[in-house]
């Protein structure tokens, strides 16, 4: 048809106008008009088509897209159009096709609007959610299993789309506006690409032969992907060291070592030179947060073991409160080494092997006597290095906020009397243990962090509460709610922030003490 220079092109644009839209569909369009139920659209003078005598077979759909080809090329006769399609096609054929061709249409915008949605949520589309296209003759066929998989896979991906809403945080919304606002928090590339980013580079600079330290503490300051933390931590501490082929033959050593102490000292934990140490040990370890980990007597004996050793092996200073909370950080990162559960508090610790809990038990303790080393002078005789500290956060606190210092000193609320546990329990009695684990991030990134940045952090954490504080007129209020502060709910988040103030505290300061002193 096409190709017969006589006759005149096909469809010419006119200006008179056909009903129904012309939109192309790859290579097809809607219905052609049938001559037989639309008559009014033929000349009168024109003649109706002739059938030929000998039967025709019925056209396919490939024959009909042959004759549609040219579709848009600029033609003559608009009437010429209808005749030609009436003496091609069958009519049941024709509207039989073009259904067909209309499905695949609406089939494929529902694609392209769903592969649009799975973008925006950054996940990809499952194979058994896209629609079905249509092949070779354009007849669109899915089977039954295909369309419980797109179910099933739909119902799975709202199940872990409200997972993940929950375990975000999601500030107040409209009613119309909350579903697009979990789902903006949900769609959040950004995040988990920061994430996905730091984890790799933590990973490749864990991976070369020798850990440079110095990047390692630096890409460490702003918080520690959970999966490399326990590595991390053993290097920061120093009980491991940077050189990867050494770290086997170290670990080795350093346990066989601590169980080598379990079997000579352990055993004088009942002698009389001995026994009101082990004593105030079994006493403070019910004390020790949190709860449903300290409940557990695989956990209380552990930690039995690892604060006798350390005491005996440190005698300037023994055992003494507060030391035991010390501990639990180092512990619970040390499990999750070996476990998948997100909340360690609630994992039964019995279940791991015995020689995993030999290993965390041993790490634990090397890594808990690096930090003493560094501050223990807050528990020798008299504990002067926590006096030292309290006494130079009343200095700073009353240059950065005199409002609040004043404040306090009007109600005569001594710094000793709330600060003491703060220096002493390094702010693990004031705030969760997962936000204490993110503190500790930072401080074993920092030069001297638990004896020095400590200060700093306690600054920016009491003027955190200034608001509160200067509510409160009475003394034991006071004192009740810097004892008592809400933190509860507190997460990473909080704890970046307190931990920025503390760094700008620190800058200012830190090299020039003669500024907080009066």
């Amino acid at each position: 048809m096409a190709n017969d220079g006589g006759r005149k092109q096909f469809w010419k644009r006119s200006g008179s106008k056909v009903p129904g839209s012309i939109q192309h569909v790859y290579g097809a369009q809607h219905p052609p008009f049938d001559p037989l139920l639309h008559g009014t659209l033929i000349k009168p003078g024109s003649k109706p088509p002739v059938t030929p005598v000998k039967l025709k077979k019925v056209s396919t759909f490939q024959e009909f897209e042959t004759n549609t080809s040219d579709a848009w090329d600029l033609g003559d006769d608009d009437d010429e159009l209808l005749a030609m399609a009436a003496e091609n096609l069958n009519t049941d054929v024709v509207m039989e096709t073009a259904n067909k061709v209309i499905q695949n249409h609406s089939k494929l915008q529902e694609q392209h609007k769903l592969q649009e949605e799975q973008l925006q949520e950054d996940k990809p589309v499952p194979f058994s959610e896209l629609p079905s296209v249509a092949y070779g003759d354009n007849r669109l066929v899915k089977s039954v299993s295909e369309s419980h998989a797109s179910s099933s896979a739909e119902s799975v991906s709202e199940n872990s789309s409200m997972q993940r809403s929950q375990s975000l945080p999601h500030a107040p919304t409209d009613p119309l506006e909350g579903e697009e606002a979990d789902d903006n928090t949900l769609a959040t590339p950004a995040l988990t690409e920061r994430e996905a980013f730091r984890l790799d580079k933590f990973k490749q600079l864990l991976a070369g032969p020798n850990t440079n330290l110095d990047e390692l503490r630096k890409l460490s300051w702003s918080g520690i992907p959970k999966q490399v933390r326990p590595i991390t931590w053993k290097l920061l501490s120093g009980y491991l060291p940077a050189n990867v082929d050494r770290r086997e033959g170290t670990l080795q050593r350093k346990r066989k070592e601590y169980f080598a102490f379990i079997e000579q000292y352990y055993d004088s934990r009942n002698d009389e030179n001995h026994q009101d140490t082990y004593r105030q040990i079994h006493i403070d370890i019910p004390r020790m947060n949190p709860e449903s980990l300290r409940l557990q007597p695989k956990v209380t004996e552990i930690f039995e073991r690892i604060l006798f050793i350390w005491a005996i092996r440190h005698p300037a200073s023994g055992y003494v409160q507060g030391i035991n909370d010390l501990v639990t950080p180092f512990f619970v990162v040390f499990v999750c080494e070996y476990i998948a559960e997100e909340e360690v508090e609630n994992f039964d610790v019995s279940s791991l092997p015995e020689e995993v809990l030999q290993n965390i038990e041993a790490d634990s303790y090397w890594c808990m006597s690096k930090l003493l080393d560094g501050i223990q002078d807050n528990y020798t005789f008299a504990q002067p290095g926590i006096q030292k500290k309290v006494k130079m956060l009343e200095e700073l606190v009353s240059r950065i906020d005199e409002q609040v210092h004043r404040h306090l000193d009007q109600h005569e609320v001594k710094y000793l009397q709330f600060a003491f546990r703060w220096m002493n329990n390094l702010l693990m009695r004031e705030v969760p243990l997962r936000c204490t684990i993110r503190l500790w991030d930072t401080y074993q990134s920092e030069p001297e962090g638990f004896s020095h940045f400590h200060l700093y952090v306690c600054a920016a954490f009491l003027v955190r509460w200034r608001k509160e504080i200067l509510e409160e007129r009475d003394f034991q209020e006071l004192l009740i709610f810097l004892q008592n502060l809400p933190t509860m709910h507190w997460g990473n988040e909080d704890i970046s922030v307190l931990l920025a103030e503390a760094y700008r505290l620190k800058f200012a300061f830190a090299d020039a003490p003669n500024h907080y002193k009066k």
